[in-house]
């Protein structure tokens, strides 16, 4: 069994992603990793060479503004690193730049892909997702932020992500960047994608949201509004509930975990949830589920 992992990441050492953490905590599993590093002007190309491993390939790439809207640009990197892999690997990883694996997972992904390897109705695998929020200590575990998601598919060349790169879907034109697709047919994988995209500094933060909005807005006209709401740094108020994380932190992380250098403190008073989302709050409390959330995939049973 063969596993390639890809990625994209460009400025990543500016805008806080731990992308270098990210691309350690799955290499002990995979077979070669593809880095797709956009025009960066940080050392973001430098550091991913520093790791040193031959399993690493590097793609360099130009983001193409004309797709700055929508966040079409993301789904073209990703699709860039599809591109890259080995023709002949059998499942196909994607991990973003702010995504870390747990090293306690590794046996359950291996054994997992393996039971699997021959089963062709298999298109892939959801994996579990913390959303960490406003420092290490915290995650949102709400409808705001995907608590579950596609990150390893079989290597078909028509499977391809989705829109902003937040899932994937089977294409009938690969290279059609607008087309629908068909939603892949996926079982749930018991291993979790530690997300620290919400994590950093509030300076950092800032500077890291507008530029990811810079992908979803025609102009940058939405930056004075934006700038008005946050002042000079993010004020992370932008939360309907939290939890604390009782957990422990993948291995590759946990220097940047202990270098944390900003407080945040968590207000439940603060939120600003609508009526809607304390209704299904309140469901969710009663249930254990979340009702009507949107989902990229078709779940497999057994």
């Amino acid at each position: 069994m063969k596993i390639s992992a890809f990625t994209y990441v460009r400025n990543g050492k500016t805008f806080g992603y731990p992308f270098i953490e990210s691309i350690k905590s799955l290499l002990p599993i995979v077979d070669e990793y593809i880095v797709v590093v956009g025009d960066s002007t940080d050392g973001t190309r430098e550091a991913v060479e520093k790791i040193g491993d031959d399993k690493i390939k590097i793609v360099d790439t130009i983001w193409d503004d004309n797709l700055r809207k929508g966040g079409k640009v993301f789904a073209q990197q990703a699709n860039i690193g599809l591109d890259s892999t080995s023709i002949d690997s059998d499942w196909l990883f994607h991990l973003q730049a702010d995504e870390v694996i747990h090293e306690k997972d590794f046996p359950i992904i291996l054994k997992t892909l393996e039971e699997n390897l021959y089963n062709k109705k298999v298109d892939g695998f959801l994996l579990k997702f913390i959303n960490f929020f406003g420092d290490f200590n915290h995650y949102c575990p709400s409808r705001r932020f995907h608590q579950r998601e596609i990150r390893i598919i079989r290597n078909d060349r028509s499977f391809r992500s989705y829109r902003d790169s937040m899932g994937f879907r089977k294409f009938n034109i690969p290279q059609a960047i607008d087309e629908k697709g068909t939603k892949l047919l996926v079982k749930q994988m018991e291993a979790t994608v530690y997300h620290y995209s919400w994590s950093k500094t509030p300076i950092t933060q800032k500077a890291k949201n507008i530029e990811f909005g810079k992908r979803y807005h025609a102009t940058d006209d939405f930056i004075k509004d934006f700038e008005a709401v946050h002042g000079d740094a993010y004020d992370y108020r932008e939360y309907d509930y939290l939890k604390v994380f009782t957990g422990t932190h993948p291995e590759a992380v946990q220097q940047v975990v202990a270098a944390q250098d900003w407080e945040f403190i968590y207000d439940p008073s603060k939120n600003n949830m609508t009526t809607k989302e304390k209704v299904m709050k309140f469901l969710e409390m009663l249930t254990g589920k979340q009702f009507f959330i949107y989902k990229n995939y078709k779940l497999l049973k057994g």
